[in-house]
């Protein structure tokens, strides 16, 4: 199978890894304002100026990915408890004991970053601490799997293998290259599928994302055309990281 990818140049590299940098610190900042009583809309509006007042742009604010009716109106992807991913910020407020994804893309000097990160809303469940620890293993796994010279299913695999069995890998959504667009090849799915894929070679761009729940793996497109919630409707965490694949172990642009 022949893969459309394009591997960055020395100078994409340089803006990629300031544009995952500003990204780490603006989720970051974000992820403090977290709390009972605060909107998603709210949280929305406050990473849309953190970006824009350092002259960048949100890398989802009106992108339009295949197969959606309409742009995605919203500057960050937050995602309640049952949402995986994708959740379009407005009036829900967070409460107690919920947990919050937060999925940003930056785009600075033409070079898109993305990353996320599920945080706590108050005291949460020890189910839903092990929940988040699960995901974020998951996604660390799959990072130290990412050597020059392996393959995308060689990150698959190692994803998968680190999740204890009780949990649901969602299978339907995977991780992606990324940079000069928030969605190119290669897709690396979170499970072992049995393709191989491409070999890892120095200059791939890759943003890797376990999404894991608590029940079923499986899920459903809510009618806002946008947010993936679970079939079951218990919780799901989400942990993503975009890495530079070198000669040797991969680089985390956005820690």
């Amino acid at each position: 199978m022949k893969y459309d990818i394009k591997l960055k140049t020395e100078t994409d590299i340089i803006n990629l890894r300031e544009s995952g940098r500003r990204l780490a610190v603006a989720l970051k900042e974000t992820a403090k304002e977290v709390r009972p009583g605060v909107t998603t809309g709210y949280l929305n509006d406050f990473f849309h100026k953190l970006v824009v007042d350092q002259g960048d742009e949100p890398a989802f604010l009106n992108y339009q990915p295949f197969g959606a009716d309409y742009p995605y109106p919203g500057s960050i992807c937050i995602s309640v408890n049952e949402e995986v991913v994708h959740g379009i910020g407005g009036d829900r407020v967070l409460e107690e004991g919920d947990i919050v994804g937060l999925d940003g893309g930056i785009k600075h000097k033409g070079m898109i970053s993305d990353s996320a990160i599920t945080v706590g809303v108050g005291g949460i469940s020890d189910e839903d601490k092990e929940l988040m620890e699960v995901t974020k293993n998951a996604l660390m796994a799959g990072i130290n799997a990412a050597v020059g010279g392996k393959y995308v299913n060689d990150i698959s695999k190692a994803i998968e293998k680190s999740i204890p069995k009780k949990y649901g890998v969602v299978k339907i959504l995977s991780g992606h290259g990324v940079g000069y667009k928030v969605h190119e090849e290669p897709y690396v799915p979170n499970f072992d599928d049995g393709v191989k894929g491409p070999k890892l070679v120095p200059g791939l761009v890759l943003a890797l994302e376990p999404m894991v729940n608590h029940g079923t793996d499986e899920v459903y497109l809510d009618k806002d055309g946008y947010t993936f919630i679970t079939k079951d409707h218990k919780k799901s965490a989400h942990f993503e990281h975009t890495i530079l694949i070198t000669e040797g172990k991969a680089e985390i642009l956005t820690a």
